[in-house]
């Protein structure tokens, strides 16, 4: 089974990708999905800051006792004329808190730039995931009265463990790399990361492929989608949910135009 992917280049060195196929959504009783993750940006206001941010906790205690503060450093390399690189940082610190339920099972991020929602295998389905999602977002823009949302992404970390042994990843995935003619097919390690618009070019997602070590006569490929879409939105807004919808949707096209019914199979 092979899908071609039409590029055409025009002159101003874009690129239209052509309309995916839609395949109907399925529901996978044994579905890959290691990790599900709702993120959304925000600007906050000058008054608001960590220990308003270590309040969210009050709301969700009974569910999330478990509360870490969450660091994030930047680095980089500044380079001046006639002088050496000269490494800058790193910077930074405490900008949040992750909440945790016992079994580290949900996740929960308050941080200064905005709300994640992390649910682990097992992953039951999207309405349960995005309604639990959306009543944790509606406790922190109480707590932490956003100006406006900036970005909305919708991640799925997928581990599919393929039996072995196999001749080519395309008799299970048809998004992995092409090896030249004359080349050896055998491929013991590899990373591939693709970034590719939707139609209408409102999203875009980033597409993550590698491979885990071999265990017990599987392979873990794993295959990572990260939709996403600027925008500017009131905290309050409905269109938030009707976006991550349709990056739901998005996602959903990308990994079920990606995979062979053989590769269903594993999944039932």
């Amino acid at each position: 089974m092979k899908r071609d992917l039409k590029v055409d280049v025009l002159q101003s060195d874009t690129y239209t990708i052509k309309p995916m196929i839609m395949r109907p959504h399925k529901f996978f009783p044994n579905a890959p999905i290691k990790e599900a993750l709702v993120d959304i940006r925000v600007n906050l206001p000058s008054e608001t800051n960590l220990e308003t941010l270590a309040k969210f906790q009050d709301h969700i205690k009974n569910n999330f006792p478990i509360k870490e503060e969450r660091l994030s450093f930047n680095g980089g390399v500044q380079i001046k004329p006639g002088s050496a690189p000269e490494i800058v940082g790193p910077t930074g610190g405490v900008d949040g808190y992750l909440f945790r339920t016992n079994d580290g099972k949900k996740i929960v991020q308050a941080r200064m730039d905005g709300f994640t929602f992390n649910q682990l295998k097992p992953y039951d389905r999207w309405e349960t995931f995005s309604a639990e999602a959306k009543s944790l977002w509606e406790i922190y823009v109480k707590v932490a009265k956003p100006n406006n949302v900036t970005r909305l992404a919708l991640r799925y970390i997928n581990q599919i463990e393929i039996p072995l042994p196999i001749k080519q990843f395309k008799e299970f995935i048809l998004t992995v790399p092409d090896l030249a003619e004359g080349i050896p097919d055998g491929i013991e390690k590899f990373f591939m990361q693709l970034i590719v618009p939707d139609d209408d070019r409102k999203n875009t997602a980033i597409i993550t492929e590698t491979m885990e070590s071999i265990e017990k006569g599987f392979l873990p490929f794993i295959f990572d989608i990260d939709a996403y879409r600027e925008i500017s939105l009131d905290p309050n807004s409905p269109e938030i949910w009707d976006v991550l919808d349709s990056l739901r949707n998005f996602k959903n096209r990308i990994f079920l135009n990606s995979i062979t019914p053989k590769c269903e199979e594993i999944f039932k």
